[in-house]
């Protein structure tokens, strides 16, 4: 084990955005034992409090599904791949003629563009979003598109994305990462979180069979697949767990953290 790579949301990071005392130990651990570390997350790079205020981490994350590669301790973004917008607005009218009431969002580096309708009535206001425009007249050429998404209502996340992905797969990537909510996300043709994570393990001389990774969501599932050993949360989606090598305990019995410590223990 010479890398881990850890999604958030549900793996480590919990709904009170909040990383348990026990994970954080195992993490500043494996710093400790020469082990790098890389978190690879849906969250965009303005999202990552978790990490500064409880592992006080300052080295790469790997946001966006892999579009973006930030430094953390320069708050600076060192990549990003973005999406045409000739491709982002192609899927837009699949995705609309299989669902007419879809409302749509797209991350851009520097912010979130709106649609209007894409909040929920009474929603709180999101750091970082525009004011609601048509994503047609808000975003230009000169927006990097990191992250495009689509939200509907009555239908559940799976059923969205296996009827949406199929559509637009020759425009864009398709995933989710909302257990509850029919929201997708999409990014370039070709881009997952595990392309980014080859680039960064490859720029370091790291070969996939010394990568450790873990994760829980649809989004994780080419990551755990790629790593030398994937762990699925055993609280996870039925997509990760199938993708993965190894079950980890769940996510609220601290499962990184123990299989982390089982890990050390081998070294």
């Amino acid at each position: 084990m010479r890398l881990v790579a850890s999604d958030l949301d549900g793996t480590i990071v919990g709904p009170d955005n909040r990383i348990s005392d026990r994970t954080v130990r195992a993490f500043r651990d494996c710093a400790d034992a020469g082990v790098e570390i890389v978190f690879v997350t849906g969250r965009p790079p303005r999202w990552l409090t978790p990490l500064t205020d409880a592992l006080g981490h300052a080295g790469t994350v790997i946001c966006s599904n892999g579009a973006v590669t930030y430094d953390l301790g320069t708050a600076r973004v060192l990549k990003a791949r973005a999406l045409a917008l000739p491709d982002l607005f192609s899927a837009a009218a699949i995705i609309r003629k299989l669902y007419p009431a879809v409302r749509f969002a797209a991350e851009t580096v520097d912010g979130f563009h709106l649609a209007p309708g894409f909040l929920d009535s009474g929603s709180e206001e999101l750091p970082g979003a525009k004011a609601p425009a048509p994503l047609e007249s808000s975003l230009t050429e000169a927006d990097t598109v990191v992250k495009f998404l689509a939200r509907v209502d009555g239908a559940s996340p799976d059923e969205f994305l296996q009827r949406v992905r199929p559509a637009v797969s020759h425009l864009v990537s398709a995933t989710h990462s909302a257990p509850t909510v029919p929201l997708l996300e999409m990014s370039l043709h070709g881009l997952n979180k595990s392309v980014t994570l080859a680039d960064y393990a490859a720029s370091r001389d790291i070969a996939p069979a010394d990568v450790v990774a873990f994760g829980d969501m649809p989004n994780d599932v080419q990551m755990l697949q790629w790593a030398g050993c994937g762990y699925a949360m055993a609280s996870g989606h039925a997509e990760a767990l199938a993708a993965a090598d190894k079950v980890a305990p769940a996510f609220a019995d601290d499962g990184v953290a123990q299989v982390l410590e089982s890990l050390l223990r081998r070294l």
